[in-house]
């Protein structure tokens, strides 16, 4: 049940269909993006809930040694064992049919890993506002309208997964979190961003597809820093001019209603409905450039050089 994670192992271009790694004996159904510079896989797999009734759930933990122990949730009841590991460092609790985690949870105050996607949680547990070294939270695919304010103590929090979800606003405890390097809030119900957002100055890889965005929110315009932008599945009939996004590498834009493909720097690889042709005409007019350049660096060496004697001479 380990969750999988990884770089950009196929360049920033779409793979097959499929987002994000596979973890062990769970196929991944949807499209995948994944982030640059050693950040997490942008969109986790699908895993269906299992701890309805009275059906066991498998979880996974890890220690300080790196030592992964495997226990049971059971009719979505956690182990009271499990909080006696007070050195816990990653708990994956996933598709576990947990409604609400144990206050015990903030007794786990080395965790940097805590997985909860997949199961039937409403709200964000209390207990998990309390955790001080928590860098990697997924809480995908539950029933979450919000994060309460409490939210914005995890100082620590890096990576976090919200995909799947119901809000319709955006989480405003974020903004609290200017440390947080890549945020996923693909299938929730956003139609628009606050304009405090570059207050997130950590902020490398922002994951908006299939949400209810009608207009290219423009406050995004101020985030240079986004290496990663997922706009996927929206209803975008036109982008502005994004070259002002200097640390963009990757814009994905696919089924929006847009015509053309948006114009950014040359470096920014595109996906969406025309981008492979518009990346090929940019490679060849780059090229041609180059060679002119070239061309021109040549002739002008291939120019002799006069001393001035000539003038000297021709002088009365």
């Amino acid at each position: 049940m380990r969750h999988g994670r990884g770089g950009a192992t196929r360049g920033l271009g779409r793979t097959a269909k499929g987002r994000g790694p596979k973890r062990s004996g769970h196929a991944s159904s949807r499209p995948r993006l994944p982030l640059c510079a050693g950040l997490p896989w942008g969109r986790r797999p699908h895993l269906e809930a299992m701890g309805s009734g009275g059906s066991t759930c498998p979880i996974s933990a890890e220690g300080p040694a790196g030592v992964e122990q495997r226990l049971e949730a059971r009719g979505g009841r956690l182990p009271p064992a499990l909080w006696a590991q007070r050195g816990l460092r990653k708990l994956y609790l996933s598709g576990a049919g947990l409604r609400d985690v144990p206050a015990e949870l903030a007794s786990l105050r080395h965790l940097r890993t805590l997985a909860l996607d997949g199961n039937e949680l409403l709200e964000v547990p209390e207990a998990l506002c309390h955790l001080p070294c928590l860098a990697y939270l997924y809480l995908g695919r539950n029933g979450l309208q919000g994060l309460p304010p409490a939210f914005g103590r995890l100082q620590s929090l890096r990576c976090l997964w919200l995909e799947g979800n119901i809000m319709g606003r955006f989480p405003q405890a974020l903004l609290g979190l200017p440390g947080l390097r890549s945020l996923q809030l693909g299938d929730n119900r956003l139609a628009r961003l606050p304009s405090a957002l570059p207050r997130m100055a950590g902020l490398q890889g922002l994951w908006l597809y299939g949400n209810r965005f009608q207009h290219f929110p423009a406050v995004l315009l101020r985030m240079a820093q986004l290496r990663v932008l997922d706009l996927d599945r929206n209803r975008i009939a036109r982008f502005p001019d994004l070259r002002s996004l200097a640390g963009l590498c990757l814009l994905s834009y696919d089924h929006n209603p847009v015509r053309q493909p948006p114009c950014v720097a040359d470096a920014v690889r595109l996906v969406g409905n025309g981008a492979v042709e518009y990346m090929e005409e940019r490679e060849e007019r780059l090229r041609d450039q180059q060679r002119l350049e070239e061309e021109e660096e040549e002739g002008t060496e291939r120019i002799p050089q006069s001393d001035g004697s000539v003038l000297l001479e021709d002088a009365p």
